[in-house]
């Protein structure tokens, strides 16, 4: 249950951080600016300077402004989520595992058609198919596509344990353009270095892009860096270690991470005054990078 507000400071672990007020089980070392309530990424609002609680922000507190004066926030400038604040996560998860369903229902034909793959020849009819031939899509419709309970597993298991913060601390529409950007900037690196006739698929790229979007977080907020940079170490270790890791399509991997890194910099980073600019320009920039790829591997294997 949820905490009422009270004093500024929340019962917290021995030797550990303050617990959020609303959530006491989640430290931070983050205060609201105006009542120095203890607030998680969940909570914080971004104000002028510093943080706001949502009572704060809320009632007004020390602006001379009527309660609706002020919008709630995230530290990205997004809308605060009303409602489920995994809202976006958990319809991102129904779309994975609803495709995968479809993949089992349909004996893997599905994948053949909607996975990742540069130019190749197809068994049944014997004609050329892939993204150099025209079909573009597959560089977004293999985000989606899973054939191994292990693999979606892994891949759902991370949408949701990171999906959830950045959601609530990005707002759904960054979130979505982070998930969106990552898994494609994935799929471009993927198709560029990866040999025409091999085909790729998973939302790993997207996970990745999540991934480096919580380290990029955790450092704006000065949270304890630790967990990210294990958890990470551990992933380029799988993607890089070979063996029975040697079918892992690395190039997705590193493509994601980059983008989503970026693109979260760009997010949490961007000044008050421009934040829509540099936000917009930032993602830009990603996509444009992704498509260059794309462009310049179509015609390596169509030229």
């Amino acid at each position: 249950m949820d905490q009422a507000p009270g004093s500024p400071d929340t019962p917290a672990e021995a030797g550990g951080l303050p617990g959020c007020y609303r959530h006491p089980d989640r430290e931070t070392g983050i205060r609201c600016t105006r009542c120095e309530r203890p607030v998680c990424p969940d909570c914080m609002i971004s104000a002028s300077v510093g943080f706001q609680c949502p009572e704060c922000v809320r009632s007004g507190s020390g602006t001379g402004h009527a309660p609706s004066a002020s919008t709630p926030r995230t530290i990205a400038g997004g809308t605060v989520p009303t409602g489920d604040p995994q809202l976006v996560t958990k319809i991102l998860i129904g779309i994975n595992l609803s495709v995968f369903l479809a993949v089992l229902a349909t004996g893997g034909r599905l994948a053949d058609a909607l996975h990742l793959i540069g130019l190749a020849l197809d068994p049944g009819t014997g004609e050329l198919v892939g993204v150099a031939d025209g079909e573009w899509y597959r560089l977004l419709t293999s985000m989606f596509l899973h054939q191994a309970v292990w693999h979606i597993g892994f891949n759902m298991l991370g949408l949701w344990w990171l999906g959830g913060s950045l959601e609530a601390a990005l707002g759904r529409t960054r979130f979505l353009a982070l998930y969106l950007l990552s898994g494609f900037a994935g799929s471009a690196l993927t198709y560029l270095l990866e040999a025409g006739n091999q085909p790729s698929l998973g939302a790993s790229g997207a996970i990745f892009g999540l991934l480096g979007a919580t380290a990029v977080l955790m450092r704006r907020l000065q949270q304890d860096m630790r967990p990210v940079i294990v958890l990470l170490a551990l992933n380029l270790l799988f993607t890089f270690g070979g063996g029975a890791w040697g079918s892992i399509a690395w190039q997705a991997h590193v493509g994601g991470l980059v983008a989503g890194a970026v693109v979260a910099y760009g997010m949490v980073h961007a000044p008050r005054s421009r934040r829509a600019l540099v936000q917009g320009g930032v993602c830009a920039a990603v996509l444009l990078a992704s498509v260059a790829m794309v462009l310049v591997r179509t015609a390596q294997l169509t030229g």
